[in-house]
């Protein structure tokens, strides 16, 4: 019953260079440099520019800032969502930052540091859809379409387990989601409300139907890599209380702050 796109499990690694060249104190893999790990497709948070060469949005800004703090450059490692927690385990690069949901069983693997921004799910019907969809209730003996190894996945296998019947699609990165139902070929997404907002503002044939299930996203690192969290830490405070944090959400968000919640 799955519908699993094709996974190309390839490392591409993208340097932006900060200014800053002080080493920060040996708390990372390469000397004077923060190397992170992103699944660069995940708009507006991650993905490429119309170059198809430079990352932008959210996460990589706030990378770009983190690493400034800390006094080091910053390199992006584009990595498969289905490979990015194996790559920090490995050490591949030293953190991840893409969208990465703090919870029970992450917390338990990794370490995490604290959030930097809140988020919900969202359900995105076409808005010609002759489907009504008030809850997720309303999914049950409909084609819904997910990223893979996502909140949105663990929300949906959530269901299932407590019996409701759908034919789930699973794809590996969100754009796909949003091309099978502009192609007809889902009826609804589940996605993250940020991830939500940005195609809604490409086109206007998609519309938000439901939205819940708080979640804040964190930096996530390797397990017992203390001294790096720690760093990290000190950095989105400083970020925060120096107003970077807001600056970019506006930039980014249109205006909007969708990063101050976190810190009441």
């Amino acid at each position: 019953m799955k519908r699993i796109a094709a996974v190309i499990s390839v490392l591409t690694v993208i340097a932006v260079f900060t200014g800053c060249s002080k080493d920060a104190g040996g708390l990372t893999l390469k000397k004077g440099v923060l190397m992170v790990g992103m699944e660069i497709g995940y708009p507006p948070m991650e993905y490429m520019a119309d170059d198809g060469k430079t990352p932008i949005g959210f996460d990589v800004e706030f990378s770009k800032a983190l690493a400034k703090k800390m006094k080091l450059d910053v390199e992006f490692v584009d990595t498969a969502w289905d490979g990015i927690f194996a790559g920090v385990n490995t050490k591949k690069y030293d953190c991840i930052i893409s969208s990465v949901t703090i919870n029970e069983a992450r917390l338990a693997a990794h370490n995490f540091s604290k959030p930097y921004i809140q988020n919900t799910l969202a359900i995105v019907l076409p808005k010609n859809s002759k489907h009504v969809i008030k809850s997720p209730l309303d999914l049950a003996g409909l084609g819904v379409a997910y990223q893979e190894e996502t909140t949105a996945d663990d929300y949906m296998t959530d269901l299932a387990d407590q019996g409701m019947k759908f034919t789930p699609y699973e794809y590996d990165k969100v754009m796909y989601c949003f091309d099978e139902l502009r192609l007809g070929r889902v009826d609804v997404i589940i996605t993250d409300l940020l991830v939500a907002y940005e195609y809604i503002a490409r086109s206007e044939i998609f519309e938000i139907v439901w939205q819940g299930g708080d979640e804040e996203f964190g930096v996530c690192m390797r397990k017992g890599n203390d001294a790096l969290t720690t760093a990290i830490n000190k950095a989105i405070d400083e970020l925060f209380e120096d107003g970077s944090m807001l600056r970019i959400s506006k930039e980014i968000f249109s205006g909007m702050d969708l990063v101050s919640a976190v810190r009441r």
